[in-house]
């Protein structure tokens, strides 16, 4: 008799204005490949002018179904559209691993533009009770993404938000195309 056995796979959801090709989201995908993990990056719809029904809906396409196997990991406002579609989901279900980087649920001051997407935010209530374990990262020095509105996102979802020192908001432009920080967070 033989056992089926299953593989841990992880999706990169990159953020506004961002691309699969942006920033660190080729890296670690290189990084997790080479480990044995299959990841994806979904390319999401029209970046630049995000719209979250088309958002949440490509999102949905491009994680599939999740199990204990399964690993996300996503980027300022991937985050939201991550949780919106976690929130989405009918029970029972149940998620690996998830790692949040820059991530908020509150509207931005730096970029007002974002204010009609981001609306009232995401009620994350219960979510971490599907998630087996969930790591928030931010940046000591994130000139779009108040340090508060992770902290707070992190501590509703019954975790703690680490620090990355001068990270700024995890662009290339800020000097991170490499995040050993997400990697340890997948392989820990």
């Amino acid at each position: 008799m033989t056992t089926g056995t299953t593989q841990r796979r992880a999706s990169i959801i990159h953020g506004y204005g961002a691309s699969p090709e942006d920033h660190w989201f080729g890296w670690l995908a290189e990084q997790l490949n080479a480990d044995g993990i299959p990841t994806t990056i979904p390319a999401l719809p029209n970046p630049q002018e995000p719209d979250p029904a088309q958002w949440t809906e490509a999102v949905r396409t491009g994680l599939g179904a999740l199990d204990e196997d399964s690993i996300i990991v996503a980027h300022s406002l991937g985050c939201l559209t991550v949780l919106r579609h976690l929130r989405s989901l009918p029970d029972p279900w149940h998620l690996g691993t998830l790692v949040l980087v820059s991530g908020f649920i509150d509207q931005l001051p730096a970029i007002p533009d974002l204010n009609s997407y981001i609306g009232d935010g995401c009620d994350v209530e219960g979510l971490s009770n599907h998630i087996g374990r969930i790591t928030i990262l931010r940046s000591d020095a994130d000139p779009y993404v108040p340090a508060g509105h992770t902290d707070r996102l992190a501590d509703l979802l019954g975790a703690s938000a680490e620090v990355v020192p001068g990270a700024g908001h995890f662009l290339a432009s800020d000097g991170v195309t490499s995040l050993r920080e997400v990697l340890e967070a997948i392989a820990s």
